[in-house]
């Protein structure tokens, strides 16, 4: 990735106008946290958030922002929110794998009790099972409704 960051007015495809950009990067206009124009470019989380997605289109300019931990930059994509398609709806089979794979992280691989809470991912046992405190095979779920 090669970017040079030095301000400089360019030509950006949002604007008939050149605009003040801090460089290029990758050939993509590159704006620090702040200078992006809210209501013509989005990320792609914030399309989310609008119920919208990138529909194929390429990013038209990056979004350089720091984060905490060590400071480092980093930098997001920007799409035009003007040629963002809706998000495809959840169909019937869909929404089943989902509910499926959400139950199989939720389900001890030894006593295959269905717990409330996803289990740790290196093992996906529950703690009785992990440590041998009880054989939870003679026990009845406790997350079990009693009927």
């Amino acid at each position: 990735m090669s970017c040079a960051r030095a301000w400089q007015l360019q030509a950006v495809p949002w604007s008939d106008v050149p605009e003040f950009a801090r460089g290029t990067c990758d050939g993509l206009p590159l704006l620090p946290w702040g200078s992006a124009p809210t209501d013509t470019l989005a990320t792609r989380r914030q399309l989310r958030v609008m119920g919208l997605r990138p529909g194929g289109q390429d990013p038209v300019a990056l979004l350089s922002f720091k984060y905490q931990p060590a400071y480092a930059a980093t930098l997001a994509e920007l799409f035009l929110i003007a040629q963002a398609k809706p998000v495809r709806p959840m169909t019937p089979a869909k929404q089943a794998a989902l509910n499926k794979a959400l139950t199989a992280r939720r389900t001890c691989r030894e006593c295959g009790w269905i717990w409330p809470m996803e289990l740790p991912r290196p093992h996906r046992v529950c703690e009785g099972c992990r440590y041998g405190w009880t054989d939870n095979s003679e026990l009845r779920n406790p997350w079990e409704v009693a009927a």
